[in-house]
């Protein structure tokens, strides 16, 4: 709703029309996790070159209102496209059935979830698609039999660095800053909340800045200030900070490893024997 002059009317509750109604518009889910252009470009072409497929061959079928079990495939065709990840064991079993040749789009961490008789392409690129979403992604195919699970170097190196130009593209990269110990922000102090660290600064070993003045030079300033400490609360801040350092790296460390049974081992003696 705009007023005359064609400015946004605001509710009583201090929202406009325009927020009102976002609201009610239907969220994004995982079905709509559209590939950008140049990252389908760069999956299509290594499929062509993996596999000594045409390119002409490659068809679409899915897109917003389509139903894929109808659309036409002509014979010798290979789909390779981004499926809706909460129909994919349906599409699999389809083009299986029919004979069709696939080379789909998957979330990274389902890969398995899917059949002995198609091969799963374990990548785990996260790909940001085109609304927004962030995905790690997996592929899966009928074009290699025999083969349950591999992985792709070669493809990874050539979507990965796509992927991170189109997040980078229209952004502003984010300088990264590292303090002295005598200098600590709320943001440092988040981070060791996070590792269970204890810190705490009086009064008097404290002052609130804005900025250090090496930074003048630049015109930078510390973004929701800091403090500047005191001798004894920077020896406390450098501890601090070994001790975070210490348990991320223990967090990192301390992953469970799983291990087989003995039935688990008779089958893996078992298998390729013949």
């Amino acid at each position: 709703m705009a007023d005359l002059n064609g400015q946004l009317t605001m509710f009583d509750n201090g929202e406009n029309y325009k927020e009102f109604v976002d609201k009610f518009k239907p969220a994004k889910t995982t079905d709509d996790c559209y590939t950008p252009e140049n990252i389908y470009e760069a999956v299509a072409g290594w499929v062509s070159k993996e596999y000594g497929v045409d390119r002409d061959s490659f068809v679409r079928p899915f897109w917003p209102g389509a139903e894929f079990e109808h659309c036409e495939y002509p014979e010798g065709c290979v789909v390779v496209d981004n499926p809706p990840f909460s129909i994919l064991q349906r599409i699999v079993n389809f083009y299986m059935s029919r004979g069709i040749r696939f080379f789909l789009f998957v979330p990274a961490l389902t890969l398995l979830r899917r059949r002995y008789d198609v091969c799963c392409i374990a990548t785990g690129i996260a790909i940001t698609y085109e609304n927004g979403a962030n995905v790690n992604t997996g592929f899966v195919t009928n074009l290699e039999p025999g083969t349950v699970l591999r992985t792709a170097p070669e493809l990874y190196a050539i979507v990965d660095p796509i992927n991170t130009y189109n997040e980078k593209k229209g952004k502003a990269a984010l300088p990264k800053y590292e303090y002295p110990d005598q200098v600590v922000t709320s943001a440092i102090c988040n981070r060791w909340s996070k590792y269970g660290v204890h810190f705490r600064v009086k009064v008097e070993d404290c002052r609130i800045i804005s900025h250090l003045d090496c930074m003048n030079v630049l015109g930078k300033n510390i973004f929701g200030y800091g403090l500047l400490l005191s001798e004894r609360a920077a020896a406390e801040r450098a501890a601090a900070e070994r001790a975070a350092a210490e348990r991320a790296a223990a967090e990192r460390a301390a992953a469970v490893k799983w291990q087989l049974s003995e039935r688990e081992w008779r089958i893996v003696r078992e298998m390729g024997e013949n």
